[in-house]
């Protein structure tokens, strides 16, 4: 049943234009055949976004960049698709789930079983994306996932999911473990949400640090609607850590840093996940002050590939980002647009339109996609593998701050100060 707060956006299919692509494509969204049947009048992308709530800041730059890609592969004709050797055009059915998992599960299973649409795209982040993991197995659907990487996604009985955008969130530390062991801290502190994305972070980071003898003397999870962090902040300064590391999405670290800053209370390291993927934001709302020296994940959104196999290269996205779709000028906005990236080669290179075909032309590609998100490559389970993502520092300027990678030194655009003053 569709939802009465959903909003459908950019252009919905009538039920005439449904019939012709239930005709073509069969009345299962898992197909098998192409070669022998009529080419689909379009190609239906299916998605949610978050226009309110806590995920909203992420998601709609997310949901614009995927729109950016629809668009520029429309101004072609549509995109390619192989199995068919022509562009169809594309269309998009999106809803708001106003950062419910919930009313995006709702969804998700409109989009398949109503709308049946050929591609299913989930939501940002991996609180939105869990409720489309299950509909997309239940329905047998891939789940074209730009930003979910909670581990308990990847399974080996599940082939019906590719995280396309960001690697696995387990391995995201790998970088910044090597980073503290480089700088020889041996005290952390850590505080996590205790949600898959962050959890499993805080897990890895753990794991590794202890087993190269890094004492971790504060470690507590927390609910992801925590917004106060005062008690937490004094707890871990009384255990003297030459690093604090608070893993949460933006809301959680815009109170942490805020809080911090609030308490003269000073870390010698202090790190948390979103600031360099919602880099205008942060600095909006905190300021030079709240954000100099601290630590952040540098995005492949802080790297120039002028060199790719598929799509633009990061000038041509910056120049097109800012024509069209201003607000994703940030991170989120390349993980949309590297989404449909994946789409345009599943397309590309998949023998029909069902479901496993899509996924065995991606499996195809893997380790030889190379975008402006970098190396596409999965594992057996669709997981991402191809990126580890940098340390970043940010770094005052004269009027304002900037965001450098520091760390591994391969990549580094500036030198990592530690202690921060």
């Amino acid at each position: 049943m569709k939802l009465s707060h959903s909003k459908t956006v950019a252009v919905s299919m009538s039920l005439a234009a449904m019939s012709l692509l239930a005709a073509a494509c069969g009345s299962s969204s898992t197909s098998t055949s192409t070669s022998t049947s009529k080419a689909p009048a379009d190609i239906t992308i299916g998605t949610t976004y978050a226009a309110t709530g806590a995920y909203a800041t992420a998601s709609m730059p997310e949901f614009d960049g995927l729109k950016l890609w629809i668009k520029l592969e429309n101004k072609k004709g549509g995109v390619y698709v192989g199995a068919y050797h022509k562009r169809i055009p594309l269309k998009l059915i999106a809803y708001n789930d106003q950062s419910s998992a919930a009313t995006a599960s709702v969804l998700y299973n409109q989009l398949i079983t109503q709308n049946k649409v050929n591609i299913f795209v989930s939501d940002f982040g991996s609180v939105l994306t869990a409720p489309a993991v299950a509909v997309g197995q239940a329905h047998k659907q891939l789940v074209f996932d730009p930003s979910g990487t909670g581990i308990p996604f990847f399974t080996p009985n599940n082939p019906y999911i590719v995280l396309t955008s960001l690697p696995e969130s387990s391995i995201w530390p790998t970088p910044l473990a090597q980073f503290i062991g480089a700088k020889k801290i041996k005290n952390v502190a850590i505080v996590y949400d205790s949600n898959d994305f962050d959890q499993s972070q805080a897990e890895t980071l753990k794991s590794k640090l202890t087993a190269e003898g890094v004492r971790v003397s504060y470690y507590q999870a927390v609910p992801t609607s925590t917004t106060s962090y005062g008690t937490i902040i004094n707890s871990m300064k009384a255990t003297n850590p030459g690093a604090v590391l608070e893993f949460g999405f933006q809301p959680n670290d815009t109170a942490f840093l805020g809080q911090l800053q609030s308490s003269g209370i000073k870390f010698p390291m202090t790190f948390t996940v979103f600031p360099g993927q919602l880099f205008s934001l942060f600095k909006s709302q905190l300021g030079k002050s709240g954000l100099q020296y601290t630590y952040t994940y540098a995005t492949n959104y802080s790297h120039n590939y002028t060199s790719v196999s598929e799509g633009l290269t990061s000038k041509a996205l910056l120049a097109d980002i800012h024509t069209y779709y201003p607000s994703a000028s940030n991170a989120p906005g390349l993980l949309g647009y590297n989404a449909g990236l994946v789409v345009q080669a599943a397309l590309k290179n998949a023998t029909s339109l069902s479901q496993l075909a899509l996924r065995n032309a991606l499996t195809k590609v893997s380790g030889s996609l190379n975008t402006v998100d970098g190396n596409f490559k999965i594992n057996s389970e669709g997981a991402q593998v191809g990126e580890l993502l940098p340390v970043g520092q940010i770094l005052p300027t004269s009027t304002s701050v900037s965001l450098k990678v520091v760390y591994p030194a391969a990549a580094a655009d500036a030198s990592a100060v530690y202690p921060a003053p």
